[in-house]
């Protein structure tokens, strides 16, 4: 059973009233992902990317086709059910970290627990390991103000893992960062998938970065128009595994 599996996705937007009014951001998508796999998306601008990461994300639903996370079903579940198996089953890491700017790194690792209903203690300890993971130790009271970015990044993906989500999806994680700290967080995207299990599916416009994962998927005009393994993948340097 796949892992992740999209069925001739098809999503359209409304743009105006009369002929031609209808906007294709998908054009009948179907994809398979296993598990552990590690997976870029790339593409241009409106090339419908972002539209399939959101589906797959649970955050948007399908206008037609199917979309099965974990061998369940998406498309028509509610949307109470839709938070909870986001908070269960999947770990999100965006561009801009979207960290609480009034709370300690800790405590911003701790939120998807508190929505998970998990008592104080548990989710201290589990959050201080997490933040271990990815090597901010000593860092668990400080505001995201008085990290760097690529320290927020860190913090943001020791949030993504936290509840232990078999599935990370990350937009354009290293949109925000140099080069020396973008390749230093893909070491951790690495060290996630290869030692701890995770699959990841990961959106960029950056070759160099594709290229940290063992597959790219490319679309076009709401189109995969190429999908290979990565034969000649990125080397890391190891340091957090």
């Amino acid at each position: 059973m796949s892992l992740i599996k999209a069925e001739n996705i098809v999503k359209t937007y409304i743009t105006g009233s009369g002929e031609d009014c209808t906007f294709y951001a998908l054009k009948g998508v179907s994809l398979t992902i296993e598990k552990g796999e590690f997976v870029a998306i790339m593409g241009a601008s409106g090339s419908g990317k972002s539209t399939f990461m959101n589906i797959i994300g649970c955050l948007d639903k399908p206008t037609s086709g199917n979309y099965y996370l974990d061998g369940e079903n998406i498309v028509n579940t509610r949307l109470d059910k839709l938070s909870e198996v986001r908070n269960v089953k999947l770990g999100f890491v965006f561009q801009g970290f979207n960290l609480i700017s009034r709370t300690s790194a800790l405590e911003n690792v701790e939120l998807p627990m508190i929505y998970k209903g998990l008592p104080a203690k548990e989710r201290k300890e589990r959050a201080m390991e997490a933040l271990k993971i990815v090597g901010l130790t000593g860092k668990e009271q400080n505001m995201p103000s008085q990290l760097s970015g690529g320290q927020q990044q860190r913090v943001a993906i020791a949030r993504a893992i936290v509840n232990d989500a078999p599935v990370i999806l990350a937009d354009e994680p290293t949109g925000n960062l140099d080069t020396k700290t973008s390749y230093e967080v893909m070491d951790f995207f690495v060290n996630l998938n290869e030692n701890m299990g995770k699959t990841i599916v990961l959106v960029t416009h950056e070759d160099d970065i594709a290229q940290y994962c063992k597959r790219t998927v490319r679309f076009k005009d709401g189109n995969i128009i190429n999908d290979s393994l990565n034969t000649k993948r990125a080397k890391t340097t190891g340091e957090y595994r």
